[in-house]
């Protein structure tokens, strides 16, 4: 028995102990971890005990609130996890959150929409809201608000050290910058406040086409030109997935090659801006509407329950949108593997400085393909389908990086490397964080 094993009220998993396979279940199934030893945090003082553990024992450390983001399978080390720390607490004065690590973007809309407020999360409600946050935090509301990494207030965090630090960019600016953009690389954050926005309700929802009766391309290529005339307050994505015709999948997908635009819209006249969109030709579906916050899920609808996957993400400084049209035919139901695009419109605040390291804020796309099934399969479609739009690839995106590439290659442009570096050397030389996507890597 070691220290671990003492600890009063800390509960620590070996291979073989009940409990332990239980406690590696995540959302992504395509990886297999087998830590040493699985800490369970309740508390910000769970966390603290098994960093200073995994340093006396020079092990690697990996944190896990829902598995969402894993950057690949492991064997051994210490893995924290933190789905046990759930607390949120909202100041509808302030129009601030605070949320503990293993806190879903599910509770936090909840509890901040009875105030008429909302965060800045995703499109899956699932997802966990400081891991999000710390990559960038790319939401629905996007071009409007910006990174939800741009609206942290402060932020605990378990350094390498051992200690448990209160950071705020007047505090630490270094290290606030570095948290905020670099993942999990500088430490274990335990809590994070962050800010509301003042949103009750929203113009949302999606245009579905098919694509054997409309060309994808021509899709892309109408969504395109149109994001070039909507204001800052309008955030839409573009999206394709050829499904198989599978029993277990909805009737109206089984088989089909399904082609939608996603919209979120905050201002007036949201069935004005979307009357091109309309005219691209017939629809499959159509649920826009004027609906609560508590809804926002609906406009994506992304998977609730497990499963394998792949992916990675190329943010573009401009779509070419015949490559990217050559792109879909290669992604489409011809393809080796089940193959869902994403192109999301980027700009709008999104382009403005913050004192964080979420990089490539110049660019206008952001282009991410997921896989499904096979790994080596994956790779034989995404590879060639990055490669078509490498030219105008400023970079990948730290949120999309899903264990299909090199961990840290081309997440962040040189300078903010070369600062990422330094800091990792400062605070934590012993590269105890890392289990994730590097910061030193080219």
């Amino acid at each position: 028995m070691d220290h671990l094993d003492s600890t009063a009220d800390l509960l620590a998993l070996r291979p073989g102990d009940p409990g332990y396979d239980d406690e590696l279940a995540g959302f992504q199934l395509g990886f297999a971890q087998r830590p040493a030893v699985v800490v369970a945090a309740s508390s910000a003082a769970d966390v603290v005990t098994a960093v200073r553990y995994a340093a006396a024992e020079n092990l690697p450390v990996g944190v896990q609130a829902t598995g969402h983001g894993l950057p690949g399978g492991c064997e051994g080390g210490v893995l924290i996890t933190t789905r046990r720390m759930d607390r949120v607490t909202v100041d509808p004065a302030a129009r601030t959150v605070r949320v503990q690590a293993g806190v879903r973007w599910a509770q936090v809309v909840a509890a901040a929409g009875p105030h008429g407020l909302a965060p800045l999360n995703g499109s899956a409600p699932g997802v966990g809201a400081v891991s999000y946050t710390l990559g960038g935090g790319l939401g629905i509301l996007a071009r409007q608000y910006g990174y939800a990494a741009d609206h942290v207030r402060w932020l605990e965090v378990v350094t390498a050290d051992g200690e448990l630090r209160h950071v705020t960019v007047e505090s630490d600016p270094d290290l606030y910058w570095a948290l905020l953009g670099a993942g999990q690389n500088f430490g274990v954050v335990t809590e994070l406040e962050i800010g509301l926005v003042p949103v009750r309700t929203l113009y949302g929802g999606s245009l579905a086409f098919d694509g054997r009766v409309v060309d994808p391309a021509v899709v892309l290529r109408a969504w395109e030109a149109w994001t070039r005339t909507v204001p800052e307050g309008l955030t839409s994505s573009f999206a394709a997935a050829a499904y198989p015709d599978l029993p277990a999948l909805p009737a109206h997908l089984r088989g089909r090659h399904v082609v939608s635009v996603r919209i979120a819209h905050t201002g007036a006249d949201g069935e004005g801006l979307v009357a091109p969109l309309r005219r691209i030709g017939p629809v499959l579906a159509d649920s826009l509407r004027e609906m609560p916050y508590a809804e926002s899920h609906t406009i994506h609808s992304d998977p609730d329950f497990p499963h394998a996957y792949y992916g990675d993400s190329a943010v573009l400084r401009e779509l070419d949108v015949e490559r990217a049209g050559e792109l879909l035919r290669t992604t489409g139901p011809e393809a080796a593997t089940m193959c869902v695009v994403q192109v999301n419109h980027l700009g709008g605040v999104l382009g403005r400085p913050a004192p964080n390291a979420v990089p490539h804020r110049e660019g206008r796309f952001l282009l991410r393909l997921l896989t499904v099934g096979d790994r080596e399969r994956a790779r034989a479609v995404l590879d060639p389908a990055f490669a078509l739009l490498a030219d105008d690839t400023l970079g990948r995106s730290l949120n999309f990086a899903f264990g299909a590439g090199d961990r840290g290659r081309g997440l962040y442009d040189p300078g903010t490397r070369e600062r990422l570096a330094g800091l990792k050397e400062q605070y934590d030389p012993a590269n105890l964080f890392r289990r994730n996507y590097g910061v030193s890597a080219c």
